[in-house]
């Protein structure tokens, strides 16, 4: 076995998975609240070209970064309206809102096509770390958005699990009814985590338009919100689990790429095919065996919650 070639694969599938690990820990959050958002698409495109903007706009990659969190933020609470306040189908507002973003995105990004990034993410050692065989030659090599994914992949598991709040925030998704009956305000933790969902679904997009691919082009997140959604159930609700999911279906997506770079002979186009393949499969398996499924996810997911009806 080459060492540096399996060096090189793994790190890559490590950089590849990060903008979807981004997407998946935020819709973990919005529907651990039991709001689900399929919008994440959109979310995703509209961070990625305003991030790119703001960017190129300022010269500096962090106010792409932070761009591209108010823009997806903003996004998902046109959502939480829709679903919370006005008790709209969760289904039909997360698919309008992939479709609205795709074209905003296209539309906001018109002028933008073909400027290459002034700035953007490159890689850099983390201290220590980075000397560690093999784990810190494929963990810790990475630019900072990717070893910040890190830091917020464990906040996460600790607020939801280790918390007071995480409790309130199974509870509602679980039976907002009672958690309701105790004092939690349902609204409040459902458009909280909808907007942090959106936060983190942006901050995806800016990482392909500032440091995956350093530009703007259309749908460039090419379908890659979608595969967060489904992550989020090969992953059973678990943020440390959606890590190790993120980076299996970024070495997928880099697959066609390493294949052609050892002289195999491949369609580019099956290639291309494979992370969408396996996605598919992840959601027959799970479907299948229904009891995982039932047991992981919140109860009253995709489930509107009317006060008055408790």
């Amino acid at each position: 076995m080459d060492y540096p070639v399996v060096i090189s694969a793994l790190a890559a599938a490590v950089t590849a998975g990060t903008p979807i690990l981004y997407a998946a820990l935020g819709e973990v959050l919005c529907e651990k609240s039991g709001n689900l958002n399929l919008g994440v698409e959109g979310m995703m495109l509209v961070g990625a070209v305003c991030g790119f903007q703001a960017a190129v706009l300022t010269g500096n990659p962090w106010m792409g970064i932070l761009a591209a969190m108010l823009a997806g933020g903003a996004l998902a609470l046109i959502h939480g309206f829709l679903t919370i306040t006005l008790k709209a189908s969760q289904v039909v507002s997360g698919l309008a809102l992939t479709i609205f973003g795709t074209g905003l995105s296209s539309f906001i990004g018109k002028k933008l096509i073909g400027i290459p990034a002034p700035v953007k993410f490159s890689k850099v050692g983390f201290p220590i770390l980075e000397k560690i065989p093999f784990v810190g030659e494929i963990f810790f090599q990475q630019d900072l958005l990717i070893y910040i994914s890190y830091g917020i992949a464990i906040m996460i598991w600790i607020y939801i699990y280790r918390t007071n709040m995480g409790l309130k925030l199974k509870a509602v998704g679980e039976n907002p009814a009672a958690a309701d009956s105790v004092g939690i305000s349902v609204t409040k933790v459902q458009y909280a985590h909808v907007f942090l969902g959106g936060v983190l679904a942006g901050m995806g997009g800016a990482y392909l338009s500032l440091a995956y691919a350093p530009s703007w082009l259309e749908n460039m997140t090419a379908g890659r919100g979608w595969i967060a959604v489904a992550l989020v159930i090969f992953a059973l609700w678990h943020p440390l689990k959606a890590v190790a999911g993120a980076y299996i279906f970024g070495g997928l997506d880099i697959l066609g790429y390493r294949v052609q770079t050892l002289g195999i002979t491949a369609s580019p186009f099956l290639m291309k095919m494979i992370p969408y393949l396996f996605t598919i499969g992840v959601l027959i398996f799970i479907s299948a065996r229904k009891g995982i499924q039932h047991t992981a996810a919140p109860a009253n997911l995709g489930v509107a919650y009317h006060r008055e009806e408790r």
